[in-house]
């Protein structure tokens, strides 16, 4: 069983399929959640072929991009290229991230041993003989109940299963944070589908149909100082990074329509104990760039349905079935957070003086120079450091 997002009902879908009686702890009553990532990496559309998905899912209203731009110097520049990934899908998809949710959700339902509580906000885990036996849950129809073999946390970066478990979180921090808003999508607009802007990249822009959803980069800790200057100057702000008309910017009618998302780096020491695992955010938070973490939390799903099933079925789980999950997807998740902090070191150093503050990343830069290396983006950001094929039956 487990708590919400996109590795819990994969996990869910998954081990369902394999024949396990699964519960999946849903926090809120729907999954209409703004602002959340909404990409679909060519792995995890990989992953749908192999559960033969992938044709019914694409037939949902979704934007693909086979190369991600930013402009650099005045000119757009392809800084992800994935036209030579070896999968179906040479592509990322946008799609909102409740479509997906209401997708796998309605595939996993259709298995009898399938189980789906929502909303449900768990209060707390049961104990027995050492180790985590199940979890209490309060819903609209009142307390909840549930016994198992296993606890997944899959509850985001703000995990209460970890917390409740006592689980150690090493931190890495960051620089910034971002500032997530909506502006209309008009012809004339940039042609690509997700893109960085601006000289300093501070602006990220994703097409979602018939409206552009944007975030601005700002320093950690500071949107109350932005809030402080008034909105007036905040779209000044944006409007000189976008590659949008500064009058759009008035549609930025308040506060209201900017949401925070607070930006950090940081995983489990340990992510695990007996009876309990966490995957996804709840193990290891990322940064939002190139949507690294959505990758990583599906590939961790599919990872702990293949180490897992066998022994969950079987009735004999033992504490290193749990730690070959963790040795299994340690190192993907070590080095894309490592990746990450790179580049969050270059812009420190980049941001120590004025006279470098005006120009793009170092990484970006290099990309810019030498266009092969925007393949070796692709298939970093496409298929992540180790990918993960479907064992199950």
């Amino acid at each position: 069983m487990s708590a919400p997002a996109r590795p819990a009902l994969m996990l869910g879908l998954l081990l369902a399929r394999g024949g396990l009686d699964v519960t999946v702890v849903e926090k809120h009553g729907d999954f209409l959640r703004d602002f959340r990532g909404d990409t679909i990496h060519p792995s995890t559309l990989e992953v749908m072929h192999e559960l033969g998905l992938l044709d019914d899912l694409l037939k949902l209203p979704h934007t693909q991009a086979p190369r991600l731009h930013a402009e650099i110097g005045g000119r757009d520049v392809t800084l992800a290229d994935f036209s030579r990934l070896p999968t179906r899908c040479r592509f990322i998809a946008f799609m909102p991230q409740w479509d997906f949710l209401d997708f796998i959700a309605r595939e996993a339902q259709r298995l009898p041993n399938f189980h789906l509580v929502m909303p449900a906000q768990v209060d707390g885990l049961i104990e027995a003989e050492g180790r985590i036996a199940g979890l209490r849950a309060t819903t609209p129809e009142g307390a909840l109940t549930l016994r198992a073999a296993l606890v997944v946390g899959a509850d985001g970066r703000n995990s209460v299963l970890r917390q409740k478990a006592g689980l150690e979180v090493e931190s890495f921090g960051s620089p910034s944070d971002v500032l997530w808003m909506k502006l209309s999508h008009q012809p004339g607009d940039p042609p690509y589908v997700m893109g960085h802007g601006g000289p300093r990249q501070d602006f990220v822009m994703v097409d979602r149909g018939d409206y552009w959803q944007c975030g601005y980069v700002v320093r950690k800790g500071s949107f109350a100082d932005v809030k402080a200057g008034g909105l007036e100057a905040f779209r000044a702000l944006v409007a000189a990074v976008s590659p949008l008309p500064a009058s759009r910017m008035d549609e930025i009618a308040g506060w209201d329509d900017v949401q925070l998302l607070s930006v950090r780096i940081d995983r489990l020491k340990r992510w695990w104990r007996p009876g309990l695992i966490c995957i996804g955010d709840a193990a290891h938070a990322m940064s939002p760039i190139g949507g690294f973490g959505v990758n990583l939390a599906i590939q961790d799903a599919v990872a702990a349905a293949n180490i897992l099933a066998r022994p969950l079925k079987e009735g004999r789980l033992e504490a290193r079935d749990l730690a070959a999950v963790e040795a299994r997807r340690r190192f993907p998740t070590w080095a894309t957070q490592k990746l990450q902090l790179m580049m969050r070191g270059n812009r420190r150093k980049r941001d120590a003086t004025e006279k470098t503050r005006a120009g793009p990343p170092g990484f970006m830069r290099s990309i810019a120079r030498w266009p092969v290396l925007a393949h070796l983006a692709g298939r970093l950001v496409g298929l992540g450091f180790r990918r993960e094929h479907v064992r199950l039956p």
